[in-house]
């Protein structure tokens, strides 16, 4: 009897042994199952959206700023202000050069003083009755000279002395037409070209004084501002970024075995762990990256090197909350 219940304990100890190593046995193959099963892959880009670097065309130091970092600002608003004194002296230097134009192009314009016509009309005047004087004269030699009672000397004297006198009257004459006409046409020309110079001159100095006054080109966000206030900075030098977050687009770097589903036109799901929502994405344009960018062969033998290309693609709507920078995530 007792070792009927012996035998009995045995079986159910080996039993139950048997139905435990089967238990471990499933849980460890379910256990390797999902450990060691292969994931799926994936590929990750990266938002990346327009920006723009606000700089001036003059030197200068940092007088105010308007905006502040993760500002909104309206395409036309003032962002920073400028201090320039240099500019303001070569405008002062531009407008003095103009008004001295000006004044030389008026003058070229209105001719010689009343004074001055009046003394050269005079002179024409004297010198008009001295020749008539001079003919009158010699008229009369030459009816003496005819009667035989003038010498032809005499005659000769006065002849040439009527010439002189006619002579000076119309260089006189000429004096008196120059004073009335003024400056002459090449003159007033040039005079003009000086004015339109000077002009110039003082349009291009007001076009870099409008420099001094920087204003947003595009509606965005502030992003980055660069110097401090109260800094010197160069012509050309940054001063702040603007994010334009509406023009958002996503750059992927896929190997090129991995292109088969991402043509040109093609849409694709991209999902953003950041918003942690999914999105639709259009691929408008490939690139090859280049022989830096190449995934090389680990065995030489039946494989090959496999190029890396820039994937660019944008969302098909608006996506609420996105920034540069955010990741996405595709599977392959």
């Amino acid at each position: 009897m007792e070792r009927n219940k012996v035998k009995e304990i045995r079986s159910r100890n080996m039993l139950l042994a048997f139905i435990v190593l089967i238990a471990v046995i499933v849980v460890v193959a379910l256990a390797g199952y999902f450990i060691l099963k292969p994931s799926d892959d994936i590929i990750q880009g990266q938002v990346e959206t327009t920006e723009i670097r606000i700089s001036g065309k003059i030197p200068g130091r940092i007088l105010e700023y308007r905006v502040k970092e993760g500002q909104k600002v309206n395409q036309g608003d003032t962002l920073v202000i400028l201090d320039s004194p240099e500019i303001y002296a070569k405008l002062l230097q531009a407008q003095a050069a103009e008004d001295a134009a000006a004044a030389q192009n008026r003058k070229a314009i209105k001719g010689t003083r009343e004074e001055q016509i009046n003394s050269a009309y005079q002179m024409w005047q004297k010198a008009k009755a001295g020749a008539g004087i001079a003919e009158t004269s010699y008229k009369r030699v030459q009816n003496l000279f005819n009667k035989g009672v003038m010498s032809a000397q005499k005659r000769d004297e006065a002849e040439a002395n009527c010439q002189a006198m006619v002579a000076t009257e119309k260089a006189a004459r000429l004096q008196y037409e120059m004073a009335v006409n003024g400056a002459e046409k090449e003159d007033k020309s040039a005079a003009e070209a000086l004015v339109n110079r000077a002009k110039g001159a003082v349009a291009e100095v007001e076009s870099y004084l409008k420099e001094t006054c920087l204003l947003s080109p595009i509606n965005g966000e502030i992003s980055e501002i660069f110097p401090e206030r109260g800094e010197l900075v160069g012509a050309g030098a940054p001063i702040m970024n603007i994010q334009d977050r509406e023009d958002a687009w996503v750059l992927f770097n896929v190997r090129e075995d991995f292109l088969q589903k991402l043509q040109p036109g093609s849409e694709i799901t991209g999902f953003v762990p950041a918003l942690n929502k999914k999105t639709r994405l259009k691929i408008i344009h490939l690139k090859d990256m280049g022989s830096y960018a190449v995934w090389k062969a680990t065995k030489t033998t039946g494989q090959y090197d496999l190029k890396t290309f820039e994937v660019k693609a944008v969302p098909t709507e608006p996506i609420t909350g996105i920034y540069a920078g955010m990741s996405v995530i595709i599977n392959k």
